[in-house]
């Protein structure tokens, strides 16, 4: 009984294991745990560039980044403003593509 009962253990350890991991893995809608982390610290980077750039206003800006995709959203007073918004994001590591969608106000 006690081989017994060691068998089921070491089959259903791993099972466990492999099931618990699987839900943190990503999905095409869904991100990981740890590219949740990448995506919060690209975030952090672009939106710190925008802060310490003298021509675009940050606070009108917003960040969302999902798989190192970067979305820019918001007002900018010129185009040269969201050219540069865009720039900056570009430039912040990490960053797979920019979509910029912030609107002339």
């Amino acid at each position: 009984m006690n081989k017994r009962l060691k068998s089921v253990s070491a089959f259903a350890m791993p099972a466990v294991l492999a099931i618990a991991l699987a839900g943190c893995a990503g999905t095409p809608t869904q991100e990981s745990t740890g590219e949740f982390i990448d995506d919060s610290v690209i975030t952090t980077k672009v939106k710190t560039a925008l802060v310490n750039d003298k021509t675009v206003s940050a606070m009108d800006i917003k960040v969302d980044t999902f798989k190192g995709r970067v979305q820019l959203a918001g007002y900018a007073k010129s185009p040269d403003e969201r050219q540069r918004a865009e720039g900056l994001a570009r430039e912040v590591p990490g960053v797979r593509s920019v979509t910029n969608k912030i609107e002339l106000k």
